[in-house]
């Protein structure tokens, strides 16, 4: 037994009320044997190596993912990149943050959504095609995310309909999250959490259970997908997919908790979306997570490592690994005093945008070649805390999107070096009872962080 999607047919949303596989007891699963999502934790092993791995040059050909891995290498490099979504904190106080969006070169600043007060949009993921942006909404009164989509533009924003219907026991506390599009844009991977709340300790709090989750993007034939968290309450936290470029692997990030194994770290898991084929790519001890990004080709998956201690505590970096676990890289000199968010290949698989935050800085768009090499800094957003990237295509119905740099914009934006990042750290935002935020992370790391 495989998720729980209902008929194409009946084209109405899963309901937890009803059934439909969303209640986490041992009983609706008797008889079914043993899923791939349920092999227990402490059984599955990294088959990457364990130590930290010393930065090396992740791609034989600077510039370039997999040129010559043949025609989805090709169509990669043909790829046209359109604009860059990302997060930014939109008042003073950085208590609500929007979905932005801004061109190849960091110019053009586009405020695309516009959440209520000390709401938090976030997490954002582009349709194929360019033209449609998915993203989460934190509540400011509940704690609690849903799903939304907005045009590129900014039009039509507007909520897919929740999973579950208030009052009914399984959906206590119900989360959505980080939805993803798959490539041919027929379907969303997003992460589900509910359940009772439990304290996990330094100020976060640990939810009941946690997986992923596939659905039609209109919210209709809902799929669960895995059941890390099934025999395990309160172990953990699933968040971030994101598809492989053949549309038939998802990679995401797990985060245990205090009774996880082992305790308060996180890693980089893959998972087929028929549910088979659990593995779990990176070790514990690098502390793998956030948004994965799946080269172009499909040759390697990009993430973001995050030390021990205070979620504000510099260091971490942006690694590579192959789909298979093997040839972990580090792109990001390490040690560093910097902090390091998500991190999102370009379409054509010649560029990746990621956050950083310098020593005693704010969060902005930076850019490298894929070996990790040409660093340059594209945003200079005055303290917005611009972060969690995603590298969108160009849109066929707006080719008037920025792709080249202005003259006039070009050389001040590469010019600027890393010290020159505003040196006022932003202000504590008052954290939710379900999500504590911390702003001064480069992407708001909470305690579902990424989730």
């Amino acid at each position: 037994m495989t998720g729980t999607g209902q008929s194409a047919t009946t084209r109405a949303r899963t309901r937890a009320s009803a059934g439909a596989g969303l209640l986490l007891l041992g009983t609706l699963l008797a008889g079914c044997g043993a899923e791939p999502g349920e092999i227990p934790l402490s059984e599955i092993r990294p088959e990457s190596p364990t130590a930290t791995p010393e930065p090396t040059t992740a791609s034989p050909t600077p510039g370039v993912v997999g040129a010559a891995a043949g025609a989805t290498g090709a169509a990669a490099v043909a790829a046209h990149n359109g604009l860059i979504a990302g997060r930014a904190f939109v008042d003073p106080g950085r208590t609500t943050s929007a979905i932005v969006t801004v061109g190849p070169d960091g110019s053009g600043e586009h405020q695309v959504t516009q959440p209520p007060a000390r709401a938090r949009d976030d997490r954002p993921d582009w349709s194929p095609d360019g033209s449609t942006i998915t993203f989460d909404r934190t509540d400011p009164q509940t704690g609690t995310a849903r799903l939304w989509t907005v045009a590129a533009s900014g039009d039509g924003e507007h909520q897919i309909g929740q999973l579950c219907e208030n009052g009914t026991a399984d959906c206590s506390n119900e989360d959505e999250r980080a939805p993803a599009y798959s490539p041919d844009g027929t379907q969303l991977a997003f992460s589900r959490s509910w359940g009772a709340v439990n304290p996990a300790g330094n100020n976060t709090t640990q939810i009941q259970y946690s997986d992923l989750y596939l659905m039609a993007p209109d919210g209709t034939n809902v799929q669960r997908l895995t059941f890390l968290t099934n025999d395990k309450p309160y172990s953990g936290e699933v968040g971030n997919p994101s598809w492989s470029p053949d549309g038939k692997r998802l990679a995401f990030e797990y985060r245990t908790g205090a009774s996880g194994q082992p305790a308060n770290s996180r890693a980089v898991y893959v998972v087929n979306t028929d549910g088979t084929g659990l593995r779990q790519l990176t070790p514990w001890e690098l502390r793998a997570g956030d948004r994965a990004s799946w080269s172009p080709d499909g040759s390697q998956i990009l993430f973001t490592t995050y030390p021990a201690g205070p979620e504000n505590a510099p260091g971490g970096g942006i690694y590579t690994v192959h789909p298979d676990g093997s040839a972990i890289a580090a792109l990001t000199p390490a040690p560093s005093d910097a902090y390091y968010g998500a991190a999102s290949y370009a379409p054509d698989g010649r560029s990746i945008v990621f956050a950083q935050a310098p020593a005693g800085a704010t969060a902005d768009l930076y850019s490298m070649q894929p070996d990790g090499t040409g660093v340059a800094r594209l945003t200079n957003s005055a303290g917005k805390w611009l972060s969690r990237p995603k590298w969108g295509t160009a849109a066929p119905s707006a080719p008037a999107a920025p792709t080249q740099a202005p003259a006039q914009a070009q050389a001040p934006a590469q010019a600027q070096a890393p010290a020159q990042a505003p040196t006022q750290a932003p202000a504590q935002a008052q954290p939710s009872a379900n999500a504590q935020v911390n702003p001064q992370a480069p992407d708001g790391q909470d305690s579902e962080d990424d989730n």
